[in-house]
């Protein structure tokens, strides 16, 4: 008999869950209160990233994404997702931050992915500020447009039999014996359907919370809550401009700042073109809930970073800025994977920055627990690390 899945959340990660459960033969609903990635993606910037994460269970979901996110690029055209292999390309300052990127960088070669370091690095990028000391070349790192890339994957869902419903809130689940709280569930029954706030009840065997940074209010509906919590960031789009930038560039304490567990506001320089001409800077981090006011001060100190990396920017016209929210686990890792507190609930949220460029794996390895599969990725054990069991103590409740 099919599964039924209800992925709540029409995000990229949940468009991705939603492609492959559907490819995969699954009955999927997809439901979100808004359109198709309204949320935290439509305010990201696309990246595809190997050149930020430490071995370890996150890279680990990375590799597999990028090579998925080719075979996406080939299933759907890579025109869909403006899918750009453009590589990364990570600068270091000063000769003490040179060593510490290069040991990173060794590092990650390590557990295979493609380096080069560079000395001279306005080979790369002619436009760069002189006197950078050098860099580091990822060849692997790339570049979707969120949103294109969220919707051409939730079609391709549809094509295979998935249907998508907006304007509609998960608020509850109900059980196989009839309850709808967790104490209620905990007797043992499953999941046997989700309520909206439109009063209707979806049929499901399982429920995915791909939510996104409200995956840990979605979470507590479902009685299996996650600490996902906001964090806000902003980021700068200039004026179209011919080709100045050719590559992802940042500078080498972006990855410091991304494993960064302060609270308080981190800026550091992420610089890139876009298709339509664009230059999109980035990166500011800050833990203030949900506020969403617009703080001058950070755009400025945002372009002055860019501006010193980039000096040609200093006669460029700013367009526009905006802000989102990116979904914090506090130690840095999403959450992916069933939800012992409550059978059939599959959580797939708190990815922080790095959703666009982790979502097809998410949706890969979603699916693989849904059909009680082996993983595909490199590191078949790599995926427990992302169980929500790490919140919990030994007698099931959140630590």
């Amino acid at each position: 008999m099919t599964l039924k899945i209800v992925v709540v959340g029409a995000g990229v990660v949940g468009a991705a869950c939603a492609f492959h459960a559907a490819s995969a033969g699954l009955d999927v609903t997809v439901v979100d209160r808004g359109p198709v990635g309204a949320g935290t993606t439509s305010r990201g910037e696309g990246n595809v990233l190997l050149s930020d994460k430490e071995p370890g269970p996150e890279l680990a979901l990375a590799q597999l994404s990028r090579t998925l996110w080719d075979e996406a690029g080939r299933e759907l055209g890579p025109d869909s997702l403006e899918l750009e292999a453009k590589g990364g390309l990570v600068v270091a300052s000063t000769a003490e931050g040179l060593a510490a990127l290069g040991d990173f960088a060794a590092r990650q070669e390590a557990a295979g992915v493609r380096v080069e370091p560079v000395d001279r690095v306005r080979d790369l990028e002619p436009h760069l500020a002189p006197g950078i000391h050098g860099g580091v070349h990822y060849p692997q790192d790339a570049q979707v447009q969120p949103v294109l890339a969220a919707a051409a994957l939730l079609r391709a869902a549809v094509r295979h039999g998935a249907r998508f419903r907006t304007g509609e809130v998960a608020s509850a689940v109900t059980a196989r014996d009839g309850g709808r709280t967790p104490a209620d569930r905990s007797t043992g029954g499953r999941i046997t359907g989700v309520r909206t706030t439109a009063g209707d009840l979806l049929p499901a065997d399982a429920v995915v919370n791909a939510a996104g940074t409200w995956g840990g209010e979605v979470g507590r509906r479902l009685g299996a809550p996650v600490e996902v919590l906001p964090r806000r960031g902003f980021v700068l789009v200039t004026e179209p401009l011919p080709p100045m930038v050719r590559h992802k560039v940042y500078s080498a304490d972006y990855v410091a700042n991304v494993a960064s567990s302060d609270a308080g506001l981190e800026t550091s320089c992420v610089v890139e073109g876009t298709r339509g001409g664009t230059i999109l800077i980035g990166a500011s981090r800050e833990r203030v809930g949900f506020d969403t006011t617009m703080n001058p001060a950070v755009v400025a100190r945002l372009a002055a970073q860019a501006c010193r990396l980039f000096p040609f920017l200093r006669g460029v016209h700013l367009m526009r800025t905006y802000r989102g929210f990116r979904p914090y686990c506090p130690d840095h890792l999403p959450v992916v994977g069933p939800d012992p507190r409550v059978p059939g609930v599959v959580h797939a949220c708190g990815h922080e920055g790095a959703g666009i460029g982790l979502a097809p794996a998410t949706g890969a390895l979603v699916t693989a627990h849904l059909l009680g599969r082996p993983w595909r990725g490199a590191d078949p054990a790599a995926h427990t690390a992302l169980l929500p069991d790490r919140f919990l103590n030994a007698g099931g409740a959140p630590q």
